[in-house]
């Protein structure tokens, strides 16, 4: 074989997986956005913002199953090696974390119309700080994959324990208002979910940060405490 049509199969090799992050970036940044307005959504009980993120659950997942395609198509094809299969073997795990936090975006924003038909309150906390939090873990994570950048993953990992210390304030906020406002006890059950569901968020952007970690260094481990 030649030199030239070794090149040129390279390039189209390279141009794939070129394609490949492009892919997963541009179905990330959808499920971002599906986070920032479902909170939106239930920080200011917006029911028609809260449908919208509903129906944008499908774009998602229809990414989602063409990625998984492509990196199934490239490790057949190109029988890939060392860092090449670690990043297409990065890119099949982090989309299961992103479709996932759609998922969980959709899950907000049905909660969203729930508190909403029991006319409840939910401006006693401070969710948007917390889903800020999270969302911010988020969108770190994803630019450590795209400059493959550790010191992104730490600062991702590091502000874990930040979101879980105000999953636990909040959490508590919710009990004090259920003694106090016991009329609330079902809409306050289900912002209870509700910011569950964020603190899960930023433990999937946690998941993200080692699936980089791994990629850049092929050594895979816990990069958080338990």
């Amino acid at each position: 074989m030649s030199v030239a049509i070794i090149g040129a199969a390279r390039q189209a090799y390279n141009d794939e997986l070129h394609q490949l992050e492009h892919d997963l970036l541009e179905m990330a940044s959808l499920a971002a956005a599906m986070v920032e307005d479902a909170a939106k959504a239930l920080s200011r009980l917006d029911a028609e913002l809260a449908l919208n993120v509903i129906k944008r659950d499908d774009e998602v997942d229809i990414r989602d199953i063409a990625i998984e395609e492509r990196c199934v198509r490239l490790l057949a094809l190109q029988q890939p090696m060392a860092g090449d299969l670690r990043t297409i073997g990065t890119a099949m795990k982090m989309i299961t974390d992103i479709e996932r936090i759609g998922d969980l975006a959709v899950d907000i924003a049905k909660i969203t119309l729930k508190i909403e038909k029991e006319y409840g309150e939910v401006g006693f906390i401070d969710l948007p700080r917390m889903a800020d939090c999270a969302l911010a873990m988020v969108r770190e994570a994803l630019q450590a994959y795209v400059h493959r950048d550790l010191e992104r993953v730490k600062a991702v990992c590091e502000r874990d324990e930040e979101v879980d210390d105000q999953y636990r304030a909040l959490r508590g906020q919710i009990f004090q208002n259920m003694r106090e406002r016991p009329d609330l006890v079902v809409s306050d059950g289900w912002l209870l979910l509700a910011i569950h569901h964020v603190e899960r968020i930023a433990d999937h952007a946690v998941n993200i940060a080692e699936r980089v970690h791994f990629m850049v260094t092929g050594d895979f481990k816990q990069l958080t405490g338990e």
